[in-house]
């Protein structure tokens, strides 16, 4: 498992304070010493604070007692993999995680993604890459915090903050799981989420495969907040694979990353 360590990081340098990793707590989780070396040289340079561990076990300690704001997990270790400690760390966290491997299988990304990965990265790479993919994750993941209210359109305005829904002026209750729905369909608006992938951040792993409960409750949360809920405007189905949310950031210029 080796990074290419000698690949420039891409676009000018910046200073740490322009970065919104400045301050951060970025936790590093791979079995090989050299990989987080270099890592965390390049998290530093951006102003991060970093933590590390070598082993599945000792991640979740570390997210327990320090509560970072990212995790950098590569999938291969001893003992408990990548996975293993995805799926146990899903349990307890909503972090945002960026998942490594030598293995670049479309499965085994698809995996990572359904387990709650936010994002994905094959070995060798670039810790400058990592870095930049590492600030597109926090920028996603903030982005209906930072916004706290909302405006979808006219209709429909959401406030983070206070977690109210607003529904063509009217105040709408949503049951947790509701609200969990919306706020991670919303926090990818734009982009696809495959059922699995839904099930995994809003009721848990455990729930992978029953795709009766996304359907369920995307229903329940098309009767609340579409104007006409056979005509979804808001909540779009991708036939056979999941849903997306539209994408008001867009016309927003909110700026988004792969």
């Amino acid at each position: 498992m080796t990074a290419d360590l000698d690949r420039p990081a891409r676009g000018p340098a910046r200073a740490a304070g322009d970065s919104n990793l400045a301050g951060r707590l970025v936790l590093l989780v791979d079995d090989e010493e050299r990989i987080i070396r270099f890592a965390r040289l390049h998290f530093e340079m951006k102003g991060a604070r970093v933590i590390e561990a070598h082993d599945g076990r000792a991640a979740l300690e570390q997210v327990r007692q320090h509560l970072p704001d990212l995790v950098v997990l590569d999938v291969m270790m001893p003992g408990m993999d990548g996975f293993e400690t995805l799926r146990a760390l899903r349990q307890v966290s909503d972090v945002p995680v960026i998942m490594l491997t030598v293995q670049a299988d479309e499965r085994d990304r698809i995996h990572g993604l359904d387990l709650g990965a936010d994002d994905y990265m094959a070995k060798p790479f670039s810790p400058g890459e990592l870095v930049s993919r590492a600030q597109a994750v926090l920028r996603r993941a903030q982005t209906p915090t930072d916004r706290r209210l909302v405006h979808v359109d006219d209709d429909l305005q959401v406030d983070f903050g206070t977690r109210e829904v607003v529904v063509r002026g009217a105040r709408v209750k949503l049951r947790p799981t509701e609200w969990r729905l919306l706020y991670h369909l919303m926090q990818n608006a734009g982009w696809l989420l495959t059922h699995d992938m839904i099930l995994s951040r809003v009721w848990g792993p455990e729930y992978v495969g029953q795709d009766n409960y996304v359907r369920l409750y995307v229903t329940y949360l098309r009767q609340k907040i579409e104007p006409d809920p056979a005509r979804p405007r808001y909540i779009l189905t991708e036939r056979g694979v999941g849903y997306r949310f539209a994408d008001f950031a867009a016309k927003d210029a909110v700026p988004r990353d792969l």
